[in-house]
């Protein structure tokens, strides 16, 4: 009995106490002491448990939705670097970026199947390499018409691109969203979007959209789909050459699994098909913000022709 009074008596610990200033006169405080220290906390927890954590009071919430521990928690989550410049607060794009949405979301709803984060890779130059080829060396055409240029040789220069953080993702889409009437299965398309992509207003009313810029055709049994998306500035860093060494993440031949490799300057595919006679057709489309705008989202979309 004296132990039960003598628990009563101590005093409970209270939830969400907001740090007190033990001075109110004085600069230094422990209020600005936990800021710092519950700021370093934030970086371990994820978008869900940091979301959590800030609502269960004011001061928490003041710490918590700061913009720094946003872009924190997105540069980590993502793995690249910091850009020079966002067009929106990091809270709102970490949310579009784990939210699960994704273009067909948005548009197209009925033609999707299923679809696979890769990850996110960073253009530093204005400059893309597009190939649907995934073998050294490139060919390359650097052909001011980039119609002709895809449609020679599979691969082409891409200017005006949006400089920053891109995302990648891998869509699996029904046909026909093409224009093959003979096509009864599927399509794959390696997808990649500017980070800010989703949060303009040019996307949300849908006055941007895809544009064809070009196809390629395969007219033999093919092996395998695959494609890449490059930051020609850094074509020959050390890093590439992963992505041209297929047999390091590529599968086996007899893997159908889509497969797909990333770096910090590019991102390919590859899934690997069955025996077939019916070739195989490669088609480019871009998003521009705008008439003449930056390039802000690319497509690669392949199917069985």
């Amino acid at each position: 009995m004296k132990m039960r009074k003598r628990l009563r008596r101590e005093s409970t610990i209270c939830s969400c106490k907001s740090p007190r200033l033990e001075n109110q006169n004085s600069r230094c405080s422990i209020k600005g002491y936990e800021v710092d220290l519950w700021t370093e906390v934030a970086k371990f927890l994820d978008g869900k448990s940091l979301v959590k954590l800030a609502t269960t009071c004011r001061w928490f919430h003041s710490v918590i939705m700061h913009d720094s521990v946003w872009k924190f928690a997105c540069l980590r989550d993502l793995q690249v670097p910091a850009p020079c410049h966002v067009a929106f607060k990091w809270i709102k794009l970490y949310g579009s970026l784990a939210d699960g949405s994704h273009s067909y979301k948005f548009r197209d709803n009925e033609k999707h199947i299923d679809w696979m984060r890769i990850g996110a890779f960073f253009f530093d130059s204005q400059v893309a390499l597009l190939s649907e080829t995934l073998s050294l060396p490139l060919k390359i055409i650097n052909k001011d018409n980039v119609e002709k240029a895809l449609e020679s040789s599979g691969a082409c220069v891409l200017s005006n691109i949006k400089k920053g953080i891109w995302i990648a993702d891998l869509q699996l889409v029904r046909c026909p969203v093409c224009e093959l009437d003979t096509c009864e299965g599927t399509m794959q398309t390696l997808e990649v979007r500017n980070m800010d992509l989703f949060l303009c207003d040019g996307y949300q009313n849908a006055s941007w959209d895809y544009e064809l810029i070009g196809s390629y055709k395969i007219n033999k049994s093919v092996d395998a789909a695959s494609g890449g998306i490059f930051d020609l500035k850094h074509i020959k860093d050390r890093a590439m050459a992963g992505v041209f060494n297929l047999k390091s993440w590529a599968g086996k031949p007899s893997d159908m699994q889509p497969k797909a490799m990333i770096t910090f300057h590019s991102v390919a595919i590859r899934t690997n098909l069955q025996e077939n006679q019916a070739g195989l057709l490669t088609k480019y489309y871009t998003m521009r913000a705008g008439p003449e705008g930056e390039v802000v989202s690319i497509r690669i979309s392949q199917q069985l022709a």
